[in-house]
């Protein structure tokens, strides 16, 4: 057996080069522009009541339920 065998006639791991010379710059460009760096998102938390007005306003939690977290937060 020669060696054109197990290369591809010299082609066996040429196209790896082309791929890791796109895939490098581009994971880059992503990490430097991506979600987690836009200066214009909101990184301000929400509060305990904020989240809870809301679970209110979405109707997951019952009227009792809310007016006893509300009260718990409370004290």
């Amino acid at each position: 057996m020669t060696a054109e065998c197990w290369t591809g006639h010299g082609f066996g791991f040429v196209w790896i080069f082309p791929v890791v010379f796109l895939a490098v710059p581009t994971y880059l460009i992503r990490g430097m522009f991506g979600q987690n760096n836009n200066p214009n998102q909101n990184t301000t938390t929400e509060t305990a009541r904020e989240i809870l007005d809301k679970r209110f306003a979405r109707a997951e939690i019952h009227k009792e339920e809310y007016a006893e977290r509300k009260r718990t937060l409370s004290s």
